[in-house]
């Protein structure tokens, strides 16, 4: 059974891991204000919520089965190792328990804010229908085979290529309008320091173990904070370089009118 070597080393992993959870959580928190304050959720791009509901879904499927399922850690530990330790720790599965439940109550404010003249793209919820059924394929394949580690896997696939595409319908939108009004950078900036001390997390957990296994054993999570950290770069150079925003207004009514002018154009 896999065991730290290094007591101040667990220390150090358990305290990166919770800052990653409470940066990542309250990442959510400066949107959903946003959005009450303005009770407006024009410039917010409702193709990258509905994904990021998928991508939150299929992580805390895979997060919850690693953690708490041993006949999971059992196939785990047969395919890299009984030495090696899972690469899900607590703070994994209450973040996207977390995530899961203020994704939705983003979704719940779309549907009762001003909206201007923005929907959920065609596009989007082709890519969310194709997404459910390749894992509900997954699941057909899976469970008969007791391929429990290939199976939650496949969750895990489909949360990394939410997470890729997730980002670019507001990344899109931002260039578009040519401002980022109505998108929290609070969110973003949050986001980034927890995807650094995520991986601050995993290089402590491979530094004590003399072992990079958890990098790839969970390469979904290793994906996830890659693939944030370039978006979230992205989204600060849109946000202060690119497109500095005027003066903050709170006016829904400002918002919707600025919003059709720039698309007339």
């Amino acid at each position: 059974m896999a065991s730290w070597n290094s007591v101040p080393l667990e220390v150090l992993y358990n305290v990166l891991g919770w800052i990653a959870f409470v940066s990542w959580s309250i990442s959510f928190y400066p949107q959903v204000i946003l959005n009450f304050r303005r009770k407006s959720v024009v410039g917010l791009n409702f193709d990258f919520v509905v994904l990021n509901l998928t991508k939150h879904s299929s992580y805390f499927i895979y997060n919850a089965s690693m953690f708490f399922s041993s006949a999971v850690q059992r196939q785990y530990h047969h395919r890299y190792g009984k030495n090696e330790m899972i690469p899900v720790a607590a703070n994994d599965v209450a973040f996207s328990t977390h995530a899961v439940l203020l994704t939705a109550f983003t979704l719940f404010q779309i549907s009762i804010y001003d909206r201007g003249n923005q929907k959920v793209s065609k596009t989007a919820i082709a890519i969310v229908f194709v997404a459910w059924l390749s894992v509900a394929v997954c699941v057909f394949v899976g469970i008969p085979k007791h391929s429990w580690l290939w199976l939650i896997s496949c969750f895990n696939g489909l949360q990394v290529a939410m997470t890729v595409t997730k980002y670019i319908p507001q990344a899109v939108m931002n260039f578009r309008r040519k401002s980022t009004i109505g998108f929290s950078i609070g969110n973003i900036l949050l986001d980034l320091f927890g995807g650094l001390t995520n991986y601050g997390q995993m290089a402590v957990q491979s530094i004590d173990q003399h072992s990079w296994v958890n990098f790839y054993g969970n390469i979904g999570k290793t994906l996830l904070s890659l693939v944030s950290i370039f978006f979230d770069i992205l989204f600060i150079v849109q946000h202060y370089v690119l497109y500095p925003s005027r003066k903050e207004v709170v006016s829904p009514k400002f918002d919707v009118e600025e919003t059709r002018d720039i698309e007339g154009r």
